[in-house]
């Protein structure tokens, strides 16, 4: 009994001690769930995305694919679930809301708990007022905000701490006031575009370096890179000798590094006698010549990281990456890599101003068309890789598309689907027998250029950013599908050829804008669409677009309006060769008038690019009865304003 009574006191006294513990217990299984609900609570991408979306306002449904049950990227993957996205990695890197009709409010508090948002672009949309504060997303490399109507002064605090931000632009909206400061103190800031706003005062001296367009259409502006002087006090003798000395050594060492181009270049030339040129304006253009491989050498050192010369360095003297690979912008095609195409028989097409392009035929079935460009390498492999993003979401039947690239600092290749034609250059000037026998008939010439004209249109709703968005059209880049349908190459190219070869050898930079103020803009393609239409017509190559630099003046629609002037039969502007004319003379006429329209040189007077399409769309293959004695009428009354047009 006694035995039985001791039992019972030790388990009532474990009992007791265990109870002493459960306040302690209780307080750390409360701390526990404390610490733990914020991360449990921690909000999805899916559900960030979707909270974002709440603070903006639009018609339609852009946001469809948008599903909470559905993450927003491929896992571990870069291809998106839902749309109006970049994906790196199966997380979401950046907002593509272009043309979307968006308005309200962009909800940066929301964004910011995206770890890996690197990019955003509202282009063309409807946001007002000011600018979000985008100085909560540190981490954004680039912000595009352009053709909104966002307005008032920029508060320099919008963007302190951003030192990850290499590209911003804001063109075409409402600011007001001066440049902020710290756009020239963000340090890797390399492309600004404030174009057409309403900001003045001096620019930074900071952002002198930058290119003089990306600051026009800001009247009250002031200062380098713009030839507007801001009237201050000339700089000091001493500046001004050491700016002195320093242009000289500019000088110097360029003209050093001409001479030891032109001593490789001849050296190579002698080495190279099977490769020939397309040399335009000449009447023996020359499809293709033939090479067993696809310059195997060449491609053998690309796919190590070398140039055929010597191997790549970067700045800090280091090889650069080994074993690149081909990377593809489009997800339905059958994929390949630099081994592939060391292995595929090929044939040169050409040597043009960005070096030379190669039809390879692949062992696995596909023909593809590699171009190899040499004049980009002073843009870098980010912003390179998100240009080309851009261009591979374009999707139009007259554009080649860009289906996949490699990026090495010194060179760049393109892969696009081979178009089993010749360009439309070939058909103008080549000899009959590089054209196979035909010429291009009346029907078959207005349908390329309504096909061009509807191309460029495209670009210019799909790429509202650049200046240009061809920048480079001229009949060599207008590729002819066995039906005739025109096919746009070497598209969209500015942003990220060097500046100093776009203006020796792009087009755009023949335009007459360019030779009296050394300023491109959004109606320069307008210019080089007119010379076109010109030089279909005709038949006439346009001497201006041969030269280099933009010293040339005569061009192809001076010499139309001085046949037009003059006594002699208005028929002999058209080319000689074109046929199935009869009954169409008055709808050639009109075409012609467009061109010279589009050729207008007073940039304010020259047709837009969407009037200049509605213009021709309104052409017709065969005029209404009676039309056939347009010449002899409508043509002689509108002379005078044909001679004004330019």
């Amino acid at each position: 009994m006694a035995q039985t009574t001791q039992k019972n006191y030790k388990i009532k006294n474990k009992n007791n001690q265990n109870n002493k513990h459960l306040p302690f217990l209780f307080v750390i299984a409360f701390l526990l769930a404390f610490v733990t609900t914020p991360s449990e609570g921690k909000l999805s991408e899916a559900e960030i995305l979707l909270k974002f979306s709440q603070s903006l306002k639009y018609d339609g449904n852009p946001f469809s694919t948008w599903n909470a049950n559905v993450p927003p990227c491929v896992k571990g993957n870069n291809k998106p679930n839902w749309n109006s996205l970049f994906c790196e990695g199966g997380m979401v890197y950046g907002l593509n809301l272009e043309n979307l009709g968006l308005s309200g409010i962009l909800d940066v508090d929301t964004l910011k708990e995206l770890p890996n948002l690197r990019t955003i672009s509202v282009l063309s949309n409807n946001f007002e007022g000011s600018l979000p504060p985008l100085n909560k997303l540190p981490a954004l490399k680039s912000a595009y905000f352009s053709n909104n109507k966002f307005s008032g002064p920029i508060d320099g605090k919008t963007f302190e701490g951003m030192n990850s931000l290499k590209k911003l632009h804001l063109a075409n909206n409402q600011f007001t006031g001066q440049l902020p400061p710290i756009f020239g103190e963000l340090p890797k800031l390399v492309e600004l575009n404030v174009q057409n706003n309403k900001f003045e005062g001096p620019i930074p001296s900071s952002l002198s370096r930058l290119y003089f367009s990306s600051f026009q259409g800001n009247d009250g502006l002031c200062g380098p890179p713009l030839t507007k002087s801001c009237n201050e006090e000339a700089p000091k003798k001493q500046e001004s000798s050491s700016y002195v000395w320093k242009i000289a050594l500019i000088v110097v060492v360029v003209v050093a590094v001409i001479g030891l181009i032109a001593i490789v270049l001849i050296t190579r030339r002698k080495n190279n006698n099977s490769q020939q040129e397309v040399t335009l304006g000449s009447s023996n253009i020359s499809p293709t010549t033939h090479e067993p491989k696809l310059t195997s050498a060449d491609l053998n050192k690309l796919e190590q990281g070398q140039v055929a010369a010597s191997p790549d360095r970067s700045n800090d003297g280091k090889r650069a990456e080994q074993g690149q690979k081909l990377l593809f912008l489009k997800d339905d095609i059958e994929k390949f890599d630099l081994p592939d195409l060391l292995k595929a028989s090929a044939e040169v097409l050409g040597s043009g101003v960005f070096g030379s392009t190669y039809k390879a035929a692949l062992s696995t079935g596909p023909v593809m068309v590699v171009k190899r460009f040499r004049h980009m390498n002073k843009v870098g492999k980010e912003d390179f890789h998100e240009h080309m993003r851009r261009l591979g979401r374009l999707s139009h039947k007259n554009l080649l598309p860009v289906l996949a690239f490699y990026y090495r600092k010194e060179e760049k290749l393109l892969v696009f689907e081979y178009v089993n034609n010749v360009s439309l250059a070939v058909y103008l000037h080549g000899n009959s027998k590089s054209r196979g026998n035909q010429s291009l008939d009346w029907p078959t010439r207005l349908k390329i250029v309504k096909g061009v004209a509807k191309g460029i249109l495209y670009l210019y709703n799909e790429l509202p950013s650049l200046t240009a968005p061809h920048g480079h059209l001229k009949s060599s880049n207008v590729l002819l599908t066995e039906t005739f349908e025109p096919v746009l190459t070497d598209y969209a190219l500015l942003p990220v050829v060097n500046i100093e070869h776009a203006q020796e050898h792009m087009i755009s930079y023949k335009a007459p804008e360019y030779k009296q103020t050394s300023k491109i803009n959004r109606k320069t393609d307008v210019w080089t669409l007119g010379m076109l239409i010109l030089e279909i017509l005709t038949g006439k190559f346009p001497s201006n677009l041969l030269g280099k630099g933009s010293q040339d003046t005569d061009d192809l629609a001076t010499w139309v309006n001085s046949v037009l002037g003059e006594d002699s039969s208005k028929e002999e502007v058209f080319d000689k060769e074109m046929k199935g004319t009869q009954d169409c003379e008055g709808e050639m006429m009109k075409l012609l008038k467009v061109g010279l329209s589009c050729c207008e040189a007073d940039v304010e007077k020259r047709w837009d690019i969407k009037e200049a399409v509605e213009k021709i769309e309104e052409v017709k293959e065969k005029g209404a009865a009676g039309d056939g004695d347009f010449f002899s009428s409508v043509a002689a009354s509108d002379e005078t304003d044909m001679h004004n047009s330019r």
